[in-house]
């Protein structure tokens, strides 16, 4: 099963629209469950649900064998702690899905280290899908000393004295 989840904050018809699209042309070994939030789009091709409580939630969260989801970075840190690929699709601000485009270069900062699928576009969305089932997620490696080392950098550049 493939766990569809964009949050409960704002809608994103744009990335629900997308996925269900995606069955007018092409079949999914899996079925597709969705978490779709104050959509106003219904899906034709998957069961959704607007919100799950967090128990209902979790439990469909650690049944999937991937995660399609909006690029929030609780999204991403969830799928990578419980080791489940993720195909992300950054909510854009010109399409009022988010009020800037921070998830943007979030999921391409993520992509880039091998730990997440990115799809920018419906069309991006489709190609990215059939390589969602075989994608294995590079492990995330905690950093403490590196973040300490920013953090001290920071405060540094804004008093050197």
């Amino acid at each position: 099963m493939i766990f569809l989840t964009v949050g409960t904050q704002f809608p994103f018809d744009r990335l629900v629209r997308a996925v269900d699209d995606f069955f007018d042309a092409y079949e999914l070994d899996d079925e597709v469950f969705a978490q779709i939030g104050s959509s106003t789009y219904t899906p034709r091709h998957f069961e959704a649900v607007g919100v799950l409580d967090k128990e209902a939630f979790d439990r469909r969260f650690r049944q999937a064998n991937a995660i399609i989801g909006h690029a929030g970075m609780g999204t991403i840190t969830l799928a990578l702690d419980c080791g489940k690929p993720l195909l992300a699709m950054p909510r854009r601000k010109k399409y009022g899905e988010v009020v800037n485009d921070h998830q943007v270069a979030l999921a391409d900062e993520f992509e880039a280290l091998g730990h997440i699928l990115v799809a920018h576009s419906a069309s991006e969305l489709a190609a990215k899908l059939t390589r969602l089932k075989v994608f294995t997620p590079q492990p995330r490696a905690a950093s403490p000393d590196a973040v300490a080392d920013r953090i001290s950098w920071f405060v540094r550049s804004i008093d050197p004295g």
